[in-house]
């Protein structure tokens, strides 16, 4: 089970953290006050409620995840393609590059709980063996459902190149990812990649696997962009003036993976409801997108269905374009978006 936290924080790593602006008081800080608006005491209410209420919270069936077709996904294209796996996992290829984003395809969001969070998939895990060559990894932070022990170890001899949020790499290493493999990034660092601007952006979130290592690690997204074509990822966060910032600084966008899912009341600061979703991308000046953070886990108490249909509602109200691709199903950027609901027969 301790190998599931990944790697201690050592005096000399907590040395190199403390260069970054955004490290104060011994640990990394949002941009602007953040929390969560419940105590200790709400805790045991709030576990039952989620391990344990009745509803629509889980599909009637496991969700399908269509077979990758490889040979499709490498030929050759002008335009970004991609592959969502539910919730944050993202396959792409860009620039003649195999991109794969926060691979969590493990069976559990919750490993170390006595409660566990089941994937609403089956042997997701399975899904690494039929993924190509991996030229690049991208974390956008540490949390269980989005970095994964077993994922990871299956993936090391796939896996080229990593790029992290800082402090992340850590746990890379003490899996076993040769360090020399792993770039990690602080807010608004930008690099070259085989002709793809990365840059990593700041979100409203916190990151800790374990007891002691609360925001000791970074949070954030990414954005790609080619000469023909810009993407942002927005990492899981709350709304914020950072939306505003990123589109000025680094937009528009031809299309946003919008983190839209596994919110409440209780931690809005930390996690989107559907209406922001939309809202930050207007301010980042997304131009078309589609909702993720959904259809993986149940970690939250809303319908499992419940940010995509309320991102639906929301992105009509506000004339905001989107697709919702299936899971498993390639698409590209070029395509003309897909407005069926596809989950309306599993819920």
């Amino acid at each position: 089970m301790f190998k599931q936290f990944g790697g201690k924080i050592t005096p000399e790593l907590q040395k190199r953290y403390a260069q970054s602006p955004n490290w104060k008081d011994g640990k990394f800080e949002n941009t602007m006050e953040t929390g969560m608006d419940f105590s200790f005491k709400d805790l045991p209410g709030m576990l039952y409620k989620l391990f344990f209420q009745k509803g629509n919270t889980l599909p009637n069936e496991d969700l399908a995840i269509l077979p990758l077709d490889v040979e499709a996904f490498l030929e050759p294209s002008k335009s970004i393609k991609y592959v969502w796996y539910g919730h944050g996992v993202f396959l792409m290829r860009v620039n003649g590059r195999t991109l794969l984003i926060d691979p969590m395809f493990g069976p559990d969001a919750a490993p170390i709980s006595p409660f566990g969070s089941k994937r609403f998939s089956k042997n997701t895990l399975d899904l690494i063996d039929t993924l190509p060559p991996i030229d690049l990894m991208l974390l956008t932070h540490d949390h269980y459902d989005h970095l994964d022990l077993a994922s990871i170890q299956k993936l090391i001899p796939k896996i080229s190149n990593c790029y992290v949020a800082l402090g992340a790499g850590r746990h890379l290493e003490a899996w076993g990812v040769d360090a020399g493999d792993i770039t990690e990034f602080d807010w608004w660092d930008s690099t070259n990649f085989e002709g793809i601007e990365i840059t990593f952006t700041p979100s409203r979130h916190f990151s800790g696997r374990g007891l002691g290592d609360r925001a000791k690690s970074l949070w954030g997204g990414w954005v790609f962009k080619t000469k023909t074509e810009s993407l942002y990822l927005t990492g899981d966060g709350g709304y914020g003036p950072h939306f505003k910032e990123i589109g000025e600084r680094l937009g528009p966008f031809d299309f946003g993976f919008i983190e839209c899912g596994q919110y409440g009341e209780k931690w809005r600061q930390i996690h989107m409801f559907p209406d922001e979703s939309i809202t930050a991308a207007l301010d980042a000046q997304i131009k078309m997108g589609m909702p993720y953070h959904w259809a993986g886990f149940k970690l939250a108490l809303h319908d499992w269905t419940e940010p995509a249909e309320e991102f639906v509602k929301y992105a009509t109200q506000m004339d905001f374009d989107y697709t919702l691709p299936g899971l498993g199903e390639l698409n590209s950027l070029q395509d003309s978006p897909n407005k069926q609901k596809w989950w309306v027969a599993l819920s």
